[in-house]
């Protein structure tokens, strides 16, 4: 009895704050999948997309999870499944999604977005409609992008050996990326050796020396346990908000009526704010373990990150030249990007008077 209360009472919270009224006959079922665990920032945004949907819709929305490789098991092969509609709602990285759409690989690059006040103002804006758009045209309607969240804090630089405080300290050393050109040529204009290496093999690499460090968030750093492997160095440069992009069928999407395309809306702005305030929540105890294992945990001080972005700025022409779309992406992203830090920066300081 207390449960079905309990349940009753959150539902009518749900409802009250959403834009449902109505009765519908149609029911409907979306299948969302993440190539992750039940630890991870993703399903934490699943959940709570799962619950406000199918709450604010009275039940009409069923959503099924499908955690792990159950349904797919790479970024293109789950678009595809997102293309075709076997798959209704999936989630990638920038990297994941850029073999499909090589434009989302501007959330890689260095520097742009200071802190997370500015990231979650920027994607919560015109700037994901924009991506938004430049997908469906690309995929001849057929997947749309729903919202950009957050999965992991953001990216940093680690490593083996020494601690890095200036662009000058990641002279010679190996650091591992991903099997792409943006972030291989972001190491090398830091004057560093970029060294793909597929995900699992990093712990090993890193004990070997195969390569001596990498681009990661607190989080996955302690969850993969690479202190244990040697990597006892983070530099917290922030150089990358660790996008996750919430794709979903449009065909699906468009098949509802507009009350239920509302309600799976506002579901997704909800599981934003999730994968917003997750890592936060998570860094806070992993970068207290980091410290309490030996690690060494620098913050640059504002000159040294200045320069840190005065290194990385090849990058940017890198990508307008040589990424399809990329000047385009690039210049509603700066845009977006300038227009939060006037209105975040004038709210600041409205605050402190």
């Amino acid at each position: 009895m207390l449960t079905k209360t309990i349940k009753t009472l959150t539902i009518a919270a749900i409802l009250a704050g959403s834009s449902f009224t109505g009765v519908v006959a149609d029911t409907f079922k979306i299948r969302a999948t993440a190539n992750s665990n039940e630890n991870d920032e993703d399903y934490d945004g699943l959940v709570v997309f799962k619950n406000y949907v199918e709450a604010a819709s009275n039940g009409a929305i069923e959503v099924e999870l499908f955690i792990g490789t159950q349904l797919c098991s790479n970024g293109a092969e789950c678009l595809q499944g997102v293309a075709d509609g076997s798959i209704d709602v999936y989630i990638s990285t920038s990297g994941g999604a850029a073999g499909i759409f090589p434009y989302v690989q501007v959330l890689d690059l260095p520097y742009l977005m200071a802190d997370d006040r500015i990231a979650e103002h920027v994607l919560s804006g015109d700037f994901t409609r924009k991506m938004r758009s430049m997908a469906l045209e690309d995929s001849d309607d057929s997947i749309r992008l729903m919202t950009i969240g957050n999965t992991g804090g953001w990216r940093n630089f680690a490593n083996t050996r020494r601690r890095v405080a200036e662009p000058s300290d990641m002279a010679g050393l190996k650091i591992r990326t991903v099997v792409a050109d943006l972030p291989q040529e972001l190491v090398k204009a830091l004057g560093a050796s970029p060294t793909p290496i597929p995900w699992p093999e990093l712990f090993t690499s890193f004990q070997t020396g195969v390569v001596e460090g990498s681009k990661n968030g607190i989080t996955d750093i302690m969850g993969m346990k690479f202190p244990d492997a040697g990597l006892q160095y983070v530099t917290l440069d922030g150089h990358a908000y660790m996008g996750a992009l919430w794709w979903m069928s449009n065909k699906t999407f468009t098949s509802m009526p507009e009350d239920m395309r509302a309600v799976v809306n506002d579901g997704f702005y909800a599981l934003q704010q999730a994968t917003f305030a997750s890592p936060k929540r998570k860094s806070i105890q992993a970068y207290a373990d980091f410290v309490a294992g030996g690690g060494d945990l620098y913050v640059p001080t504002p000159s040294q990150k200045a320069a840190f972005a005065e290194a990385a700025t090849p990058v940017y022409d890198w990508f307008k030249n040589n990424v399809n779309r990329g000047d385009e992406i690039f210049t509603a992203l700066t845009d977006a990007v300038s227009e939060a830090n006037s209105e975040v920066g004038s709210a600041r300081a409205a605050d402190l008077n």
